[in-house]
């Protein structure tokens, strides 16, 4: 993420918004130009891939299921526009120990003995580790003691559209963002590709929620009765 904080700095924030007296390298500072970029980001990637998901992949047809709610599409939106705020709060604080140098983003694929190797292997690893571990967060979620108070809210659409892919509770949200934060800490990785793996991370979470709806509520039905 330093890599679109410096960009952000370099030809918006540093020329046109911050005293030249307030530097860039202030704890403070980057929390504050990382909040605005993360939820900035976060909307126009909502918005731009949700609403081509809508018109060019959506299967129209099961907005006439009797479980499609009424007004949903709005609702979906509002719930998702509330709760990303809240979502990126947490987030910024990773990003923030990410760009102060706490993680294992590296730079330059030479910084290793067999650079190309580790950078097609991180990966890979990448995405079964994050797979793996969102699995298990979300069939943690279903339990009945959270399940109510945190991830019940997301199946409220029961035949989802695009725009229900970020209509989470707040923590429920971030906990299954969290296993993609968790990676760069544990295990070394390009900046480039978790940057690019972080933007398309969105776009899939937001592509499984078009032409879905039967099958999520296939998928979550049983859950749904059993955890409720």
């Amino acid at each position: 993420m330093d890599l679109v904080l410096n960009a952000a700095d370099y030809y918006f924030f540093t020329p046109y918004i911050y005293p030249a007296t307030w530097p860039e390298d202030s704890i403070f500072r980057q929390a504050v130009s990382l909040l605005i970029i993360t939820n900035l980001g976060a909307y126009i990637l909502y918005f731009l891939f949700a609403t081509l998901s809508y018109y060019f992949v959506y299967d129209h047809s099961l907005m006439k299921h009797p479980q499609f709610l009424k007004n949903q599409v709005y609702r979906e939106i509002m719930h998702s526009v509330q709760s990303m705020p809240w979502i990126s709060l947490p987030t910024v604080s990773v990003f923030l120990l990410e760009v102060r140098g706490y993680s294992k983003l590296y730079d330059s694929i030479e910084e290793f003995p067999y650079g190309w190797f580790r950078f097609i292997a991180s990966v890979l690893s990448f995405l079964f580790f994050t797979d793996m571990l969102i699995y298990w967060i979300h069939r943690g979620l279903h339990h009945r003691l959270v399940y109510k108070h945190l991830h019940k809210p997301h199946h409220i659409w029961k035949i989802p559209t695009p725009f229900a892919s970020h209509a989470f509770h707040p923590l429920d949200g971030f906990l299954q963002g969290l296993p993609y934060h968790i990676y760069p800490f544990i295990f070394p990785l390009h900046k480039v590709v978790y940057l690019g793996l972080y933007v398309l991370v969105n776009i899939w979470t937001i592509s499984i929620h078009d032409v879905s709806g039967c099958k999520n509520e296939k998928l979550f039905n049983g859950e749904f009765k059993k955890t409720e």
